[in-house]
């Protein structure tokens, strides 16, 4: 009987981390997922705002990859994509002006920071925040574009 007892919280226990690890996976994995952006609710300062964007993001080998399409104010197609660990380091930013390089940080299960830098200059904040309840991912980004000029955008995304 002690022999079936212990056989049993053993299994329990083994389940329990399964269950614990499976949740701290699925808090991980907050950010991805498609996102298109709602532009009647996001704010460009300096202006003018893209058309449209869609990020498409995946887990990363302990960050995220994140491809991103969309059509800016000119009516030019745009493509960024970058592939990122959660750890200050940076990495390759591919597809902009502006920026060549960019460095994540987690905050906590909804939130993350990243950093990007240009080789002219221009340096971004973008803190990265998901709803609780999944649907919504704002963007409050900060810093400088090619021009030098100061901006402030807060960039709204629906989860698809």
């Amino acid at each position: 009987m002690l022999k079936q007892t212990k056989a049993v919280l053993a299994a329990v226990a083994g389940l329990s981390l399964i269950l614990l690890g499976s949740g701290a996976a699925q808090a991980a994995d907050n950010w991805v997922g498609t996102w298109k952006q709602n532009v009647a609710k996001s704010k460009y300062s300096p202006g003018p705002a893209p058309k449209s964007s869609l990020a498409k993001t995946e887990a990363w080998e302990g960050g995220i990859r994140t491809v991103t399409d969309g059509v800016g104010a000119d009516d030019k197609a745009t493509h960024t994509e970058f592939s990122a660990k959660f750890d200050g380091k940076d990495y390759p930013y591919k597809g902009s002006l502006a920026y060549d390089t960019i460095s994540l940080k987690r905050i906590d299960d909804n939130t993350y920071e990243a950093s990007l830098k240009g080789k002219n200059k221009a340096t971004m904040t973008s803190t990265n925040v998901v709803s609780k309840d999944g649907k919504t991912r704002t963007q409050t980004q900060t810093g400088t574009d090619a021009q030098g000029r100061a901006i402030s955008n807060t960039v709204v995304s629906d989860r698809q």
